[in-house]
């Protein structure tokens, strides 16, 4: 008689930990976040400790989270494609319109990058700087007030910028707010059909690759056609 087989004893996870692995698995992967450095912050950042309290039992579901003051959490996989679209580098300076939870800042700082964030809502704002206090991230500066007011004023130049909601278009002076080699996430185009793109800038010249479609809440003060010209 041949003796039984020995198997390996597997760490058994916490519910919290299950839930985590299954939302990367079942929800980010199948999405084509493949990046195994991606995968590794959303593993590494604990999502849950940006979710407000009455909404925990959505913290790794594939769904918006309500933020009040009629604002979301991104779904989890839109994250997941952010980042791996962005590839962030150690010492990067990123500007954030709209930090929500802080939750998608938190995850960027994760890179290495620095992360400098306005929130338009006081209270969002309040909110997510705790978060990020509370959390010991580092390299991340929340601020009340509006990005897109920032972004209008062109007084810098970053080598990443995140909209975290959507635009109609997207103006042409904010994208010269580029350094070179930089990189703009943007959902740009009108409800119900709109396109996830991430821009480069590279040697002054501008192009764009599409991610995803989806459709998402406009940024507060987003660019009219006629704010602008060309």
């Amino acid at each position: 008689m041949q003796p039984a087989a020995l198997t390996p004893d597997v760490p058994k996870r916490s519910p919290i930990e299950q839930a985590r692995f299954n939302m990367i698995e079942q929800q980010i992967r199948p999405w084509d976040v493949l990046d195994t450095r991606v995968l590794d912050l959303l593993a590494a950042v604990p999502r849950e400790r940006y979710v407000p309290i009455r909404y925990q039992q959505l913290a790794f579901v594939d769904t918006e989270v309500p933020l009040g003051f009629d604002q979301f959490m991104w779904p989890p996989r839109v994250e997941g494609r952010c980042l791996q679209a962005l590839q962030l580098r150690t010492g990067e300076r990123v500007l954030e319109v709209g930090s929500g939870s802080g939750y998608l800042a938190a995850l960027m700082a994760a890179t290495g990058a620095s992360v400098t964030s306005y929130e338009i809502q006081g209270e969002l704002a309040r909110r997510a700087r705790n978060a990020i206090v509370n959390n010991g991230v580092e390299r991340v500066e929340v601020h009340k007030g509006c990005g897109v007011s920032v972004l209008n004023a062109a007084a810098e130049k970053w080598d990443a910028i995140v909209l975290t909601g959507s635009v109609p278009f997207l103006p042409d002076a904010w994208l010269q707010q580029l350094n070179d080699g930089g990189r703009l996430f943007a959902v740009v185009g009108e409800s119900p059909a709109m396109h996830a793109r991430l821009y480069t800038r590279t040697a002054g010249a501008v192009t764009y690759t599409h991610l995803f479609e989806t459709d998402m809440l406009a940024l507060e003060n987003a660019p009219h056609r006629n704010a602008f010209v060309f």
